[in-house]
């Protein structure tokens, strides 16, 4: 009797496991992996080269379905579904995870100026000091940060007239992503934040609903913003790395061999997309040099840009992040 009733809780448990991972009995599973970017982007081509590794290796036992372009729903709606186990996974940037209640302390990540290069940000992200935020923020959210790995084009500004300094923020109408950091990095500088969805903003920028918005060279050359825009400013003023986020229930049901594979096809796949994201900038300043005036430093006057938002976020430590982050990163 004792081991029949052994036997019986050995098939529940496994058919738990196949539930909670959507695993057929031959062990077979799909992935629904979605972004936000066009299908141009290196975030797509790097979750490409993710499906590519990860069906190759398991003999396609595992599909991974790529959903580009926010077929899916925005960032947010996305971690929804990630969070309801609704969705398996999302390749997105790290700022990203502070959109959402529960991740806050990744605000930290889009502060201006705080972070030298991507080598920079990365390392910060993998030290000890992160292990407690991260896990924090998956208790909190129920999204699970799998792996981190891809560059992205620094952000910058473009604009309906020329921005040197921190005078010419003062009543600029820009749009700006759904962050708290760089909400409060723009009203500092006098300019005037509003939020509009990126699908909108070809027609805002033409029909001069705002006058400027902050994203990097790719983005501005890939969706034609040199069209309705004049001058792009190369602030580099925030970074972001693209991470692979999962549910965790979902994730804790695969075998320690499935895990194994996801993170080398993660590993993998984020290698490309920085090094896509090198050339695909080289190719985006030459169609923006070719259609808009670049302006850099040091007609660009990051320096003062900088000392304007000097003390801008420190009433956020021991509040938004844990007490002494702030300066950990900037002595790192």
């Amino acid at each position: 009797m004792r081991r029949f009733a052994l036997l019986l809780a050995l098939v529940v448990l496994g058919a738990s496991i196949a539930f909670a991972t959507g695993q057929a009995e031959d062990g077979s599973y799909t992935i629904r992996l979605g972004h936000i970017r066009d299908t141009e982007h290196p975030t797509h081509l790097g979750a490409l080269e993710f499906k590519r590794i990860v069906e190759d290796e398991s003999d396609s036992r595992i599909t991974v379905d790529v959903f580009p372009n926010s077929q899916l729903g925005g960032i947010q709606e996305m971690f929804a579904q990630i969070a309801t186990g609704d969705l398996e996974m999302v390749y997105g940037g790290i700022n990203t995870y502070g959109f959402i209640e529960g991740g806050d302390a990744f605000e930290i990540t889009a502060i201006p100026f705080l972070y030298r290069d991507y080598e920079h940000m990365l390392s910060t992200l993998q030290s000890d000091v992160f292990d407690p935020v991260f896990e924090d923020a998956e208790a909190r959210t129920g999204i699970r940060v799998m792996n981190i790995g891809g560059d992205t084009a620094p952000r910058g500004l473009t604009a309906s007239r020329p921005i040197r300094g921190p005078e010419d923020f003062v009543g600029l109408r820009i749009r700006t992503a759904a962050s708290e950091v760089v909400l409060r990095a723009m009203q500092g500088l006098g300019a005037l934040p509003q939020q509009i969805p990126f699908a909108e903003l070809y027609v805002a920028l033409r029909t001069e609903v705002v006058d400027a918005q902050e994203n990097g060279a790719i983005v501005v050359a890939n969706a034609s913003l040199f069209e309705v825009q004049d001058y792009y400013m190369k602030t580099d003023y925030i970074r972001d790395i693209e991470t692979f986020y999962v549910n965790p229930s979902w994730y804790d049901g695969l075998t320690s061999t499935d895990k194994d594979l996801l993170i080398r096809a993660s590993n993998t796949a984020g290698e490309l997309v920085t090094d896509l994201t090198a050339e695909q900038l080289d190719s985006a300043f030459e169609v923006l040099e070719e259609n808009m005036t670049v302006i850099r430093s040091p007609e660009l006057d990051l320096e003062a840009i900088r000392s304007e938002l000097e003390g801008t976020y420190e009433d956020w430590d021991g509040t938004k992040w844990p007490e002494g982050l702030l300066d950990e990163i900037r002595g790192m």
